[in-house]
This record gives structure tokens, sequence and C-alpha cells, in this order.
């Protein structure tokens, strides 16, 4: 390179190499391109995602290590990370469904999904079922020949629901559906869906894998090889690759997420039964309370019972935007999963896609407060929240 001129040397930047060291952090590959010596090693590289780095909307070697992360958490065979959780919510989707075919989906979804089933509904005529997800005779009875995707969550956004999975994916897999789980809330921390007979994991990574509210990010994580090319092939395609650096951030993250679950879970004790003892309360939806109706299947499922909190006001949506405005710490905020706590007012916000009827069917009330606790001090959470309710 010495014998080049200047011009040329201050494009052609040589990486150094690490002959008797090794980064103990995954280095950022903040790279769009990358050169081969054999044109055939790169025509190799376009087809499959496995055989090499070529141009990192195929694949990089940052993103590929957070979705070997997210995969081994996950007990999967392989993972595809997206720009957003939308992002891997659409990839799954048009990857898998055809025009005419027929989705069973759990009724109380997260409003972006919803609003996704109900555009290719619209758009390509895919037909959509919503089930209540109490029994997993459910799935029989809206069973069609044309049925070809069961869509369910750990736990659900926004009423914290715990679907029996186990029943519920084995019913899938008798009828030969494909099975995806949002994973979202639980985090592979208190469950890996995989284990219990999914095909497919959903994480929006914007939330408790990254963590730190710094990110936008989605990923999938696969039960076999023939799943994941399918997906990431379609996911490529579209463009829904995220870029390298917050793949890094991403993974940055996830190395603490297993103390910040811990911190989230006590927090969240804490706090739903205070809010269940307050007179303005006329509810709370927390898996780790007895009066859940879900709380022995979340015993029997999860490790512990998650940092998101719903609860429902007395007086109703005036009394839910009254609290979200009356605090102070707490953040009013449309995401979840932080670091820090935040609320907001799902059937104004995150579900403002449902109608009336839809939201009552989801279980969300006019009154409902969404609760993602963070890792603050829990008092201090709880001095915030008890002077923003009505007396």
């Amino acid at each position: 390179m010495t014998s080049t001129r200047p011009e040329t040397r201050a494009v052609h930047i040589t990486t150094p190499t690490l002959p008797n060291s090794r980064p103990i952090s995954v280095p950022l590959y903040q790279a769009s391109n990358f050169a081969f010596d054999d044109p055939d090693a790169l025509a190799t590289a376009l087809d499959s995602p496995d055989t090499g780095f070529v141009y990192s909307r195929y694949a990089n070697p940052t993103t590929r290590a957070l979705e070997n992360t997210v995969a081994a958490l996950e007990n999967g065979v392989a993972a595809v990370s997206t720009a957003s959780g939308m992002g891997a919510i659409n990839s799954a989707l048009l990857a898998l469904l055809r025009t005419g075919d027929h989705v069973i989906a759990q009724r109380c979804i997260y409003g972006g999904a919803f609003a996704s089933l109900n555009d290719l509904a619209a758009r390509f005529g895919i037909e959509v079922t919503y089930i209540p997800g109490d029994n997993p005779a459910e799935i029989e009875k809206a069973l069609r020949p044309n049925t070809r995707l069961l869509y369910l969550e750990t736990i659900a956004n926004p009423v914290t629901r715990v679907i029996n999975l186990p029943t519920f994916l084995a019913a899938g897999k008798a009828a030969n559906l494909t099975t995806l789980v949002d994973n979202t809330f639980a985090t592979p921390m208190l469950c890996q869906p995989l284990t219990h007979g999914a095909d497919i994991v959903l994480h929006s990574a914007t939330k408790y894998l990254g963590g730190h509210s710094d990110i936008t990010g989605g990923i999938l994580a696969f039960a076999t090889e023939e799943m994941h090319h399918k997906v990431w092939h379609y996911s490529m395609e579209l463009g829904a690759t995220p870029d390298p650096f917050a793949a890094w951030l991403t993974i940055r993250g996830i190395q603490t997420l297993p103390i910040r679950m811990r911190q989230h879970c006590a927090n969240a004790t804490l706090l739903a039964t205070r809010l269940a003892e307050h007179p303005a309360v006329a509810a709370v939806h927390w898996p780790g309370l007895a009066s859940h109706p879900d709380h022995q299947t979340a015993k029997e499922l999860l490790t512990d019972f998650g940092g998101m909190i719903a609860f429902e006001l007395s007086d109703g949506r005036e009394a839910g935007h009254t609290f979200t405005k009356g605090v102070r710490l707490v953040q009013l905020a449309a995401s979840l999963g932080g670091v820090e706590t935040t609320v907001l007012h799902p059937a104004s916000t995150s579900h403002r896609q449902l109608n009336e009827e839809e939201l009552a069917a989801a279980g969300i009330g006019a009154g409902m407060v969404r609760l993602s606790v963070g890792i603050e001090h829990p008092e201090d959470l709880w001095t915030d929240i008890a002077q923003a309710l009505p007396a």
C-alpha cells in the first residue's frame, strides 16, 4: 500500500489483525459491504446467511452475534433480527401467509399486531379468527381447511393474561399449524416458548432485551433451520434488517437482562400488591396476584411474574388520563421494558386501533392504565403513584 498515492491510501484502510488476543466485548461491524477473494464464495453467500457476510442487509457479524445470543437464550437453532418489533411481526406474517390463508390469533394481542392482521385481511384476503385463549378447544372450533398460523402471546399486552402455552401449542401442532409466540413481556428469563413446542418466538427488542430505551429492534427465534431460512429470506428481501449499531446496543442490554428482570419483577410485586389494596383501583391485572385468572398457569409456566402491571381506575377514561398526567417520577411514554418506569392509557394509545367493541372483547377497559415497572427503588415509585391516584 505504501507505493500508492495519498488519495488511494485514504480510502483503503487496513483492519489490524489480533494475533495474540481477542476483544471481550462484541465488536461493532459498522459495515454495509464485505469484500471477497473468491467469486464463488461471494455467489454462495448471497443465497445463504450461514456461509459468509456479503452485504449487511443479508447478514452482519454484529447482528449475527445478537441473533446467536437470542437463539441460545430461547433454545432455538437460529434467529433473524429486524429493525423493529413490527419489522419482526410483518416479516413473519408476510413470509408465512398467502392470499386465502386463515390465521387463529389470541384476542388480546399487541395493537400493532392486530393492525397488521387486519391489514392483511383487508388487502390480501387473509382471514383472521380471534380466540379468548382460555381453552385449547377454541383452536379446534376455529379451525378451517385453510388455517395456517396460530398467533399467541406469552403474557398478553396489556391485560397480562397468561395463556397455557403447552396445551395451546400442542393443539396447534395437532392441527398442523405453524405456531408463533410473542415473548416480549416474559423475555427468555421467564419463559422459553420453543421448549413448549412453538415454531417461532418473537421479541420486540426495543423493550426488555435492549432495556434502556435507546434502540429500536425486533428478533425472531426458530425451532428449525427450514423455518429460519424461509423467514430470513423474506425479511432480507423486505429490507427489515437492523443497523449494526442497534444490534450492538441490544447485545450490551442483554448482558444485564437477568439482573434487570429480577428487579422488574420484585418491584412489580410490591406495586401490584399495594395497588390491589387502594380504594381508587377497581382491579389489578398482574399474574403474581392470587386474584388473577391465570395465576396458577403463570406459576406453572413462568419463573417469575413479570414487570408489567395493568390496573383499572374506578372512574373510567377520565381517571386514566388524570392519573397519567399526575405522575412525576413515572414517565408517560408509549414504549416499555426500560430501566425507567413508564405508564400509558392503552385504549387511547397502544390499542387505539381497536374500536369500543374490540377493546371490550380484549378486556381493555376505558379506565385501564398500563404500568411498565422499572428498576428504581420501589418505595419511590409507590410514593409517586400514590400521589397521582384519586383520593
